[in-house]
């Protein structure tokens, strides 16, 4: 089916867009948790949960609402425990999010004496907190006329502007962001930078965009939108092999603390080299996928003697308390310990 074609510009016509964009937001909102409170805490809660957990993942657990249960307000984490905060945090992946939201509630007490930024430029400058983080907080929790981009908003304003710069390189973010300055009703932020991103979840989606159902599809310029947006090439999957051992003492099991950047603080099953497990048998192989790696993980069963550092015991009733990668607690759970 062909795309309508625009017949107004959405900046020269930008008064129209805005009204246009609201009045259909107003009618077709989506009733999200975070979307009922104006606490920059819990807002700033979902932005960082969101970046990389699917908004259905998050419905569907709960984990939204269950992370504020344990953590109502920027005291109740700033002072928790690296573990408690990695346990609550499980399942989501990319843990230096739960590591950089404590930083936040640090730094808020200690160089805001315990009063939350609503300015963006003030916001920039907590721990791990980036351009659009910054913008959502600002326009979400204070209705501040702060622009946002995330990968809905730069999908419609690439195809809105027919821009054909790759949207996530330099130049490309460049000009998003300026569109989405020009574009922001500034007497509503909140309300236009939800349904912004609204509209690319619900109808300017990445895959069979519903042009036709589109509430400005009159000031879309976009003439193929499957073509839009284009992006540099990917990176690369690098593939990994582990080789862990399952060790059991006493209904203890033996665990590893992770010490590098995808699995620190976690516990894991010890990992030993290829040659250490060569006269072994595999127990079971497992595949899963982190950020960029996919991991094949050959488990055998095998009294250590000597543990190294950083291994220890751990009773099988004690699991369900300590922070674990969620791959490896599937494997723990399907061995029924």
């Amino acid at each position: 089916m062909e795309k309508p074609t625009a017949r107004r510009h959405p900046l020269k016509n930008v008064r129209a867009f805005r009204t246009t964009l609201l009045t259909w937001f107003k009618d077709n909102a989506q009733n999200y948790p975070w979307r009922e409170t104006t606490d920059p805490w819990a807002i700033l809660v979902s932005e960082i949960m969101l970046q990389q957990t699917t908004v259905a993942a998050v419905i569907a657990n709960r984990r939204f609402e269950k992370f504020l249960e344990q953590f109502p307000d920027i005291q109740s984490i700033a002072t928790a425990s690296e573990s408690e905060i990695l346990r609550a945090w499980e399942g989501l992946g990319y843990y230096n999010r739960v590591r950089n939201l404590q930083r936040c509630a640090q730094a808020i007490i200690k160089d805001f004496d315990h009063h939350f930024p609503s300015e963006a430029g003030q916001l920039i400058t907590l721990p791990g907190i980036g351009k659009y983080t910054a913008g959502a907080v600002s326009s979400f929790a204070f209705n501040k006329a702060a622009p946002i981009v995330d990968a809905n908003i730069a999908r419609v304003i690439s195809r809105l502007f027919q821009i054909t710069m790759a949207i996530d390189s330099n130049a490309g973010q460049k000009i998003i962001w300026a569109k989405a300055e020009q574009l922001l009703e500034k007497k509503s932020p909140r309300s236009f930078n939800s349904a912004l991103m609204e509209l690319g979840q619900k109808i300017c989606s990445a895959r069979l965009p519903s042009c036709h159902r589109c509430p400005v599809k009159d000031f879309c310029q976009c003439h193929d939108p499957e073509a839009l947006p284009t992006k540099k090439p990917r990176k690369a999957f690098e593939l990994i092999t582990e080789h862990a051992l399952l060790s059991l003492q006493n209904e203890k099991i033996l665990l590893s603390q992770g010490t590098d950047t995808r699995r620190k603080g976690l516990w894991k099953l010890p990992l030993r080299s290829v040659e250490e497990c060569a006269h072994l048998t595999p127990l079971l192989t497992r595949q899963y996928q982190i950020t960029h790696h996919k991991v094949t993980l050959h488990l055998y069963r095998h009294e250590v003697k000597e543990i190294q550092e950083r291994e220890s015991y751990h009773p099988f009733s004690k699991l369900q308390e300590l922070p674990i990668a969620t791959p490896i607690r599937k494997i723990l759970n399907d061995l029924t310990l």
